[in-house]
């Protein structure tokens, strides 16, 4: 029989995935839809190509810059929170070790261990890495849970581009004459696939995922086609 080590063994879990996903999800999603919706408004309005193609291009590039400043920004305000009481547990285990053993302890017991084996544990824990087991038993912060800014930016960034140039495409090379229907019909298939993706991605359920992100996606483009249609002039 083949021994099986935890070196090799391959751990099937996604939530390894759950930080860059969510950005990279959160962002072509906001590319297709806020541009789709973008150029559907314009579109329902205008009689001629260039200013929905002109929106389309302006909304590509600020969404794209909004999106990557606004994580990095977000993203970064939780690294420093998370820094902030990493420090501060660390302060707390020079200043009162043992209260700090009682909370482990505690937190042990809580998840179903014996008081007794609760205590050893927490001991055992104490002296192999106290920070270490503080800041992820306690304070819920692992390699998995914590951010990284950059990455956040660059895949919230990246993927609004690649989002929001399915619809510029569509703009560029359909007909004015019902361009908002077209865009409204690639555009569900747009989401259909990213949902579908994104599900398979992260190891979850697919039509929940397909319908989730569609409903939603319906509803911003329509409201942003009526508001076309009553506020537009023909440009």
């Amino acid at each position: 029989m083949k021994n099986v080590t935890i070196d090799n063994y391959l751990d099937p879990h996604y939530i390894h995935r759950s930080n860059w996903l969510r950005a990279a999800v959160l962002g072509a999603n906001d590319g297709i839809i806020s541009i789709s919706s973008l150029a559907i408004g314009v579109a329902a309005a205008s009689s001629t190509r260039e200013p929905i193609v002109l929106a389309t291009v302006a909304g590509l590039v600020a969404g794209a810059l909004s999106m990557a400043a606004g994580e990095y920004v977000s993203v970064s305000s939780q690294t420093d929170t998370e820094k902030a009481d990493i420090e501060r547990e660390k302060q707390e285990l020079e200043e009162m070790p043992e209260t700090e053993l009682k909370i482990l302890s505690q937190i042990y017991e809580n998840r179903g261990l014996k008081k007794e084996t609760a205590k050893q544990v927490a001991l055992e824990m104490t002296e192999y890495d106290a920070l270490g087991t503080h800041v992820r038993d306690e304070l819920g912060i692992n390699e998995i849970s914590q951010a990284n800014p950059i990455q956040a930016a660059v895949a919230s960034g990246a993927s609004f581009i690649a989002g929001g140039v399915l619809p510029l495409l569509v703009v560029l090379f359909s007909p004015i004459k019902g361009m908002e229907y077209l865009l409204y019909g690639f555009t569900t298939i747009f989401l259909i696939i990213l949902g579908a993706t994104s599900a398979k991605t992260g190891g979850s359920s697919v039509t929940k995922a397909i319908l989730r992100i569609t409903i939603w996606g319906t509803i911003a483009m329509g409201l942003s086609a009526l508001v076309g249609y009553i506020f537009g002039v023909n440009v």
